[in-house]
């Protein structure tokens, strides 16, 4: 099963991550992970990246390509896999098509899980972390047992400086303006399955695994 996740900020994409790479036994390939697992090897890619990253810029699609191409090569994606924050960009997606073509390998599905932006908005501004632990809770879907503690190590809970309503929305904005020409890229390709992530969790992933086929 070789598949891509897409889906907004606060979707829902790392807790169905979790499911699908362990229902289906394919590793889980996060771009953001395997970027730092490079640079922190000193590897030839990661010492490339790093480059840009100390100036502060992006790190070039082609270079980012190649780091995924050299994970996918790895003997535990012979079986498939779950890209995860990548593509992100219909150029990218095309030069990924060129190195899956290369290896070998077709995509099976593309699943973006959608949920409204007014959705995301609520889901973020509600949010609540723990500041020891790391923990997340929410004033209306996950209430902690005693207010602004910690369940886990009883810590204090706090609101992100990025979860205000203004930076979140905007965080919104930028990830539709710029995966929905990639969504009608896989669309045409007839790739595409679309999960209401609306849904409770586990009946996400029901509506997953019922659009894979594979139950």
């Amino acid at each position: 099963m070789r598949l891509i996740l897409l889906g907004p900020p606060g979707a829902g994409k790392g807790t169905q991550a979790v499911s699908i790479v362990k229902k289906y036994n394919i590793p889980h390939i996060s771009t953001g992970d395997i970027l730092r697992k490079n640079i922190k090897e000193g590897t030839e890619l990661g010492n490339k990246a790093k480059e840009y990253m100390d100036k502060g810029l992006l790190v070039p699609d082609e270079l980012v390509v190649a780091i995924v191409k050299d994970r996918l090569t790895e003997e535990d994606c012979i079986q498939g896999f779950l890209l995860d924050g990548f593509p992100r960009t219909v150029m990218q997606a095309d030069s990924l098509d060129t190195e899956l073509n290369s290896l070998k390998y077709e995509l099976d599905k593309v699943i973006n899980i959608d949920v409204s932006k007014e959705e995301l908005i609520d889901r973020a501004v509600g949010r609540r972390v723990c500041k020891d632990c790391g923990a997340t809770y929410h004033i209306k879907f996950n209430l902690p047992k005693a207010e602004g503690k910690c369940d886990v190590c009883g810590g204090e809970l706090h609101q992100r400086k990025d979860d205000t309503e203004e930076t979140v929305s905007k965080r919104i904005e930028v990830y539709l303006e710029q995966t929905k020409p990639l969504i009608n890229y896989y669309e045409e390709k007839g790739i595409l399955i679309n999960i209401d992530g609306k849904q409770d969790i586990d009946k996400v992933f029901q509506d997953i695994v019922t659009a894979l086929g594979r139950e």
